[in-house]
């Protein structure tokens, strides 16, 4: 099984994650069981045979960097989970979507960074608003992704607003007036 890091720890990861491969239907395709995160192709064409499945927190839903967010907008208080792929490092729509989630559209439960999730990205991934990175299966050691987690750490203060802080750094932290000159 492999490992995620999730609300600042390292977790076993229960969930599985379905890929339509070319050629596969949406409407059709056998779902795995357990725990299972779907394509929102998947979601759009069989949403009605899977609600159940989601209000009872085992299928959440993915979003590539192309997809619309408003499109589970309506469904976001009933997906427990909702993830977006990164396709590869130099794809940050992910980060766009992410911030939309939490921001427009107030979603407050389980956002994931899932497909090519490396250690560099996981300080911004957070910064954005995800609460759980997984990393492709093997990449990194459990040891490499306790430093990537204590590494999280070394930025105490960010500088810019963002949807973990929302206030820059100068309206957090006011500096007092200089002291007039007297005459």
């Amino acid at each position: 099984m492999s490992e995620i890091i999730k609300n600042g720890q390292i977790q076993a990861d229960e969930w599985t994650v379905l890929r339509l491969a070319e050629g596969d239907d949406a409407a059709t395709i056998e779902l795995p069981h357990g725990r299972v995160i779907v394509p929102l192709a998947v979601w759009l064409a069989r949403r009605e045979s899977l609600l159940a499945q989601a209000e009872a927190g085992v299928l959440g839903v993915w979003l590539t960097g192309s997809d619309d967010p408003a499109a589970i907008a309506d469904d976001l208080p009933t997906l427990q989970l909702v993830a977006v792929n990164f396709p590869k490092f130099v794809d940050g729509r992910g980060y766009s979507i992410a911030a939309l989630l939490r921001t427009r559209y107030g979603y407050g439960g389980e956002l994931r960074a899932i497909g090519e999730v490396l250690r560099d990205q996981f300080f911004y991934m957070k910064r954005c608003g995800f609460d759980s990175m997984q990393p492709p299966a093997g990449r990194y050691t459990h040891a490499q992704l306790e430093a990537a987690l204590a590494s999280l750490g070394t930025f105490t203060e960010p500088y810019q607003s963002a949807v973990d802080v929302a206030e820059p750094l100068f309206r957090r932290h006011l500096r007092p007036a200089p002291a007039k000159e007297q005459a």
